[in-house]
Protein backbone atom coordinates (compact mmCIF):
# COMPACT_ATOMS: atom_id res chain seq x y z
CA UNK A 1 0.00 0.00 0.00
CA UNK A 2 1.38 3.11 -1.29
CA UNK A 3 1.41 6.32 1.27
CA UNK A 4 -2.13 7.82 -0.27
CA UNK A 5 -4.01 4.36 -0.38
CA UNK A 6 -7.13 3.55 1.59
CA UNK A 7 -8.96 -0.03 1.30
CA UNK A 8 -12.23 0.66 0.25
CA UNK A 9 -13.77 -1.70 2.33
CA UNK A 10 -14.04 0.47 5.05
CA UNK A 11 -16.67 3.22 5.88
CA UNK A 12 -14.98 5.48 8.68
CA UNK A 13 -11.85 6.19 9.97
CA UNK A 14 -11.08 7.34 13.23
CA UNK A 15 -8.07 9.86 13.42
CA UNK A 16 -6.14 7.04 16.13
CA UNK A 17 -6.93 4.38 13.22
CA UNK A 18 -5.58 5.78 10.11
CA UNK A 19 -2.69 6.92 12.62
CA UNK A 20 -2.23 3.35 13.63
CA UNK A 21 -2.29 2.60 9.78
CA UNK A 22 1.23 5.38 9.82
CA UNK A 23 -0.98 8.30 8.11
CA UNK A 24 0.54 11.60 9.74
CA UNK A 25 -1.57 14.14 10.27
CA UNK A 26 0.19 15.75 7.35
CA UNK A 27 -0.87 12.81 5.31
CA UNK A 28 -4.53 12.30 6.32
CA UNK A 29 -4.60 16.72 5.45
CA UNK A 30 -3.35 15.85 1.98
CA UNK A 31 -5.60 12.91 1.56
CA UNK A 32 -8.68 15.61 2.64
CA UNK A 33 -7.42 17.48 -0.41
CA UNK A 34 -7.14 15.16 -2.78
CA UNK A 35 -10.94 14.09 -2.23
CA UNK A 36 -10.02 10.55 -0.62
CA UNK A 37 -11.35 11.65 2.80
CA UNK A 38 -13.61 13.78 4.17
CA UNK A 39 -13.98 15.00 7.59
CA UNK A 40 -16.95 14.17 9.61
CA UNK A 41 -16.12 15.60 12.89
CA UNK A 42 -13.08 16.65 14.55
CA UNK A 43 -12.34 13.10 14.94
CA UNK A 44 -13.66 11.06 12.16
CA UNK A 45 -13.24 10.92 8.47
CA UNK A 46 -15.07 9.24 5.54
CA UNK A 47 -13.49 6.91 3.14
CA UNK A 48 -14.27 8.91 -0.24
CA UNK A 49 -13.33 5.15 -1.92
CA UNK A 50 -15.09 3.31 0.04
CA UNK A 51 -17.09 1.07 -2.52
CA UNK A 52 -19.29 -0.41 0.27
CA UNK A 53 -22.76 -0.30 0.44
CA UNK A 54 -23.92 2.75 2.95
CA UNK A 55 -26.93 2.54 5.40
CA UNK A 56 -28.02 6.15 7.00
CA UNK A 57 -27.63 4.26 10.02
CA UNK A 58 -23.87 4.18 9.86
CA UNK A 59 -23.44 7.86 10.28
CA UNK A 60 -25.22 7.72 13.43
CA UNK A 61 -22.25 6.42 15.07
CA UNK A 62 -20.35 9.14 13.75
CA UNK A 63 -22.11 11.90 15.02
CA UNK A 64 -23.80 10.41 17.64
CA UNK A 65 -21.98 7.26 19.05
CA UNK A 66 -24.00 7.08 22.00
CA UNK A 67 -27.28 7.44 20.64
CA UNK A 68 -29.45 4.62 20.05
CA UNK A 69 -31.54 3.99 17.17
CA UNK A 70 -35.64 4.31 17.82
CA UNK A 71 -39.37 5.19 17.31
CA UNK A 72 -40.06 5.12 12.88
CA UNK A 73 -37.30 3.84 12.07
CA UNK A 74 -36.51 1.13 14.12
CA UNK A 75 -39.87 0.39 13.14
CA UNK A 76 -38.87 0.56 9.80
CA UNK A 77 -35.71 -1.54 10.13
CA UNK A 78 -38.01 -3.87 11.71
CA UNK A 79 -41.24 -4.01 8.94
CA UNK A 80 -43.61 -3.22 10.78
CA UNK A 81 -44.35 -0.12 8.69
CA UNK A 82 -44.53 1.27 5.27
CA UNK A 83 -43.83 4.62 6.07
CA UNK A 84 -40.14 6.16 4.95
CA UNK A 85 -39.04 8.45 7.65
CA UNK A 86 -37.52 11.38 6.45
CA UNK A 87 -34.92 11.45 8.94
CA UNK A 88 -33.13 8.98 11.50
CA UNK A 89 -35.11 8.99 14.80
CA UNK A 90 -32.56 8.37 17.21
CA UNK A 91 -32.60 8.61 21.15
CA UNK A 92 -30.05 9.73 23.49
CA UNK A 93 -30.14 10.36 27.48
CA UNK A 94 -31.54 13.44 29.28
CA UNK A 95 -28.00 14.64 30.06
CA UNK A 96 -26.49 13.42 27.07
CA UNK A 97 -25.54 16.56 24.28
CA UNK A 98 -25.52 16.07 20.27
CA UNK A 99 -22.83 18.92 19.78
CA UNK A 100 -22.92 18.26 15.74
CA UNK A 101 -25.59 16.90 12.88
CA UNK A 102 -25.27 16.64 9.80
CA UNK A 103 -27.00 18.32 6.55
CA UNK A 104 -27.62 14.47 5.65
CA UNK A 105 -28.71 12.44 6.47
CA UNK A 106 -31.01 14.04 8.83
CA UNK A 107 -31.47 13.32 12.43
CA UNK A 108 -34.67 13.78 14.68
CA UNK A 109 -33.34 13.63 18.21
CA UNK A 110 -34.91 12.21 21.19
CA UNK A 111 -34.03 13.09 24.71
CA UNK A 112 -35.39 10.56 26.69
CA UNK A 113 -35.22 9.81 30.70
CA UNK A 114 -32.28 7.46 32.02
CA UNK A 115 -34.70 4.90 32.43
CA UNK A 116 -36.31 4.99 29.20
CA UNK A 117 -32.99 5.73 27.14
CA UNK A 118 -31.17 2.33 28.57
CA UNK A 119 -34.07 -0.28 28.27
CA UNK A 120 -34.32 -2.41 25.01
CA UNK A 121 -30.94 -1.36 23.61
CA UNK A 122 -29.31 -4.28 21.08
CA UNK A 123 -26.81 -4.40 18.51
CA UNK A 124 -28.06 -4.21 15.08
CA UNK A 125 -26.40 -4.38 11.79
CA UNK A 126 -27.54 -2.86 8.45
CA UNK A 127 -25.10 -3.24 4.90
CA UNK A 128 -21.52 -3.13 6.49
CA UNK A 129 -22.99 -0.87 9.46
CA UNK A 130 -23.42 -1.88 13.37
CA UNK A 131 -25.40 0.22 15.39
CA UNK A 132 -27.78 0.82 18.76
CA UNK A 133 -31.22 0.05 18.18
CA UNK A 134 -34.31 -0.48 20.42
CA UNK A 135 -35.57 -4.03 20.40
CA UNK A 136 -38.93 -4.53 18.69
CA UNK A 137 -41.15 -4.55 21.55
CA UNK A 138 -39.30 -1.65 23.05
CA UNK A 139 -39.86 0.32 19.82
CA UNK A 140 -43.53 -0.20 19.70
CA UNK A 141 -43.58 0.54 23.27
CA UNK A 142 -42.30 3.99 22.68
CA UNK A 143 -44.29 4.75 19.31
CA UNK A 144 -47.02 4.12 21.73
CA UNK A 145 -46.22 7.11 23.93
CA UNK A 146 -44.36 8.99 21.17
CA UNK A 147 -47.98 8.39 19.36
CA UNK A 148 -48.96 11.88 19.41
CA UNK A 149 -45.82 12.80 17.49
CA UNK A 150 -45.51 9.93 15.58
CA UNK A 151 -48.70 10.19 13.85
CA UNK A 152 -52.11 8.18 15.33
CA UNK A 153 -52.34 6.30 11.76
CA UNK A 154 -49.09 5.13 11.94
CA UNK A 155 -49.23 4.32 15.62
CA UNK A 156 -52.09 1.67 14.70
CA UNK A 157 -49.93 0.53 11.64
CA UNK A 158 -47.32 -0.61 13.71
CA UNK A 159 -49.31 -2.33 16.71
CA UNK A 160 -51.20 -3.79 13.63
CA UNK A 161 -48.47 -5.29 11.83
CA UNK A 162 -46.57 -6.15 15.48
CA UNK A 163 -49.50 -8.36 16.41
CA UNK A 164 -49.34 -10.33 12.85
CA UNK A 165 -45.87 -11.53 13.68
CA UNK A 166 -45.76 -14.93 14.35
CA UNK A 167 -42.47 -14.48 16.86
CA UNK A 168 -44.07 -11.20 18.66
CA UNK A 169 -43.60 -11.46 22.83
CA UNK A 170 -46.77 -9.73 24.12
CA UNK A 171 -45.51 -10.43 27.66
CA UNK A 172 -42.41 -8.20 27.05
CA UNK A 173 -44.29 -5.47 25.07
CA UNK A 174 -46.83 -5.49 28.41
CA UNK A 175 -43.60 -5.20 30.88
CA UNK A 176 -41.73 -2.18 28.57
CA UNK A 177 -45.20 -0.13 28.69
CA UNK A 178 -45.69 -0.81 32.43
CA UNK A 179 -42.40 0.05 32.71
CA UNK A 180 -42.40 3.02 30.08
CA UNK A 181 -46.13 4.54 31.31
CA UNK A 182 -47.61 3.40 28.22
CA UNK A 183 -49.73 0.28 29.27
CA UNK A 184 -53.21 2.19 29.36
CA UNK A 185 -52.43 3.29 26.06
CA UNK A 186 -51.63 0.03 25.18
CA UNK A 187 -54.82 -1.60 26.43
CA UNK A 188 -56.93 0.70 24.59
CA UNK A 189 -54.97 0.57 21.32
CA UNK A 190 -55.43 -3.88 21.94
CA UNK A 191 -59.25 -3.27 22.65
CA UNK A 192 -59.53 -1.35 19.45
CA UNK A 193 -57.40 -3.60 17.37
CA UNK A 194 -58.51 -6.99 18.44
Amino acid sequence: MTRLELPKDIQFFSVADLNKRGYSYYLINRMVEKGMLRKMTKSVYENQLYDGDTSDFAYVNVFAPRAVIGLMSAARYYHLTTYLPDAVDIAVGNSMKVSSIPDWPSFHVYYFSQERYETGVVEGSEEAAVFRIYDMEKTVADILSYRNKVGIEETKEVLRNYLQLPGRDLNKLHRYSEKLGSEAILRTYLEVLL
